[in-house]
């Protein structure tokens, strides 16, 4: 028998016991499709005492970064999370000392990737992240192995099932963000402090590792442009149905002639579109290769299940002997490559305008997107009494974003608009 493979396990949370639980249910199963025994031989969480399942018979570290240099640990999972304080230490420690990482956070990968991925090269060991994007989509191996033979234009996709599950929740059910939010915090999809879902920066996180993976260069979290969900609204969502689209929130990498753009925002999508029709907690992932042409991948993104799955999935390629770098290419041969910011992005856009319906309003907003060479494709209003305040919805042909701004800004100076504009971009797929 081959010598076993030993893991430690530091942070007992939801995926921390999900992984618990699949190593030691299906141990013999794992043992036979890798050729070795998998052995969890230490773990740690923040609370010793909360009762766990599957924990009873295993060695107890108080200290998790001890588990960096303990000889009866060959693989540290670090399920823990941020990208700072024990998280960071735990796993620079653990490369440090030649000991291969399987880690589930995105956070810490989109921020310090790179040099954990040189401290990785330096002393030979693994450093694994399947489970940082997308949940139970196995899209880093799709990326790095599958489809590793085809130059990418573009990857987007929905990468936060908590905002999903929002915008579907408000679309079937008529009610409010603030209702939904309130909601998925009782059923366990959101936090309790729901910024980092709802505005966009956990999709960013993995944005900036797919760009990574896609493009061969090195993540740049601060490239991103970051827009949330918190302004959408159920006449937002109407306005949308009407028009034939859904609104979800994508994170979008494409490779243009002037450089990486990198962005997360609300979209309308077509609805019968492979990324319109994705519900709730699931996500999804569309590329672009040049040989394959376009691929999507859907499952959950989320939950002790799915991203437990993919933690275990990197345990085995360990297991097995599998030793690749972390971001597909070696850290010395990533490239630098220009990131680009949003003036120069060519799209069509939705606009709501909440403005007195008067002789001559349309004209001054008709004149405003003329002057900066904005082709209007259509418009929608709902009826209202005179002299009332009325919701004018407007969609544009393709344009380029600074010329849009601009028309916005001019727009909301004018009298007869009596809230701030509202823009959603329309990507047509």
């Amino acid at each position: 028998m081959s010598n076993p493979l030993r893991v430690a396990i530091a942070g007992l949370g939801t995926v921390g016991s999900g992984t618990l639980a699949i190593l030691r249910q299906h141990e013999k199963m794992l043992e036979q499709r890798t050729g070795r025994p998998i052995r969890i031989t230490a773990i740690s969480a923040r609370d010793k005492n909360k009762k766990r399942e599957h924990t009873q018979d295993l060695r107890w570290v108080e200290n998790p970064i001890a588990m960096a240099s303990d000889p009866e640990v060959d693989v540290v999972v670090e399920l823990i999370g941020g990208a700072e304080g024990i998280a960071r230490e735990l796993v620079e420690t653990a490369l440090k000392n030649g000991k291969s990482v399987v880690t589930a956070n995105k956070a810490l990968i989109a921020h310090h990737g790179i040099a954990l991925a040189t401290l990785a090269e330096k002393t030979g060991a693994v450093l694994a992240f399947e489970a940082a994007v997308a949940g139970g989509i196995p899209i880093i191996k799709v990326l790095r192995d599958g489809l590793a033979a085809n130059n990418f234009r573009r990857i987007m996709g929905i990468l936060n099932g908590t905002c999903n599950y929002i915008l579907t929740h408000m679309q079937d059910t008529q009610a409010s963000f603030d209702e939904v939010l309130k909601e998925a915090q009782n059923l366990g999809y959101a936090e309790a402090e729901p910024s980092f879902d709802v505005d966009g920066i956990d999709t960013a996180h993995k944005l900036a590792i797919l760009t990574s993976l896609a493009f061969g260069c090195a993540p740049a979290i601060d490239s991103i442009y970051m827009e949330g969900i918190r302004r959408i609204t159920l006449l937002d969502m109407e306005f949308a149905d009407q028009l034939g689209y859904t609104i979800k929130l994508l994170g979008i990498a494409s490779h243009t002639n002037k450089g990486i753009e990198q962005r997360v925002h609300p979209c309308m999508v077509p609805s019968d579109s492979s990324l319109g029709a994705v519900p709730g907690v699931f996500n999804a992932i569309l590329a672009e290769g040049d040989a394959v042409g376009n691929i999507m991948f859907e499952g959950r993104g989320a939950g002790a299940g799915p991203t437990a799955s993919s933690v275990v999935a990197d345990i085995m390629d360990i297991a097995r002997g599998a030793h690749y770098k972390p971001f597909t290419l070696p850290v010395s041969s990533l490239q630098s490559l220009p990131f680009c910011g949003m003036d120069d992005l060519r799209c069509s856009y939705y606009l709501r305008l909440n403005v007195i319906d008067r002789p001559g309003v349309l004209a001054e907003i008709t004149t405003i997107f003329k002057n900066e060479h904005i082709s209007l494709r259509s418009f929608m209003q709902h009826s209202h009494a005179p002299d009332e305040p009325v919701n004018l919805v407007i969609t544009t042909h393709e344009t380029q974003e600074n010329a849009m701004l601009r028309a916005l800004a001019a727009i909301g100076k004018l009298e007869s608009v009596k809230e701030k504009p509202y823009m959603i971009r329309i990507e047509n797929l």
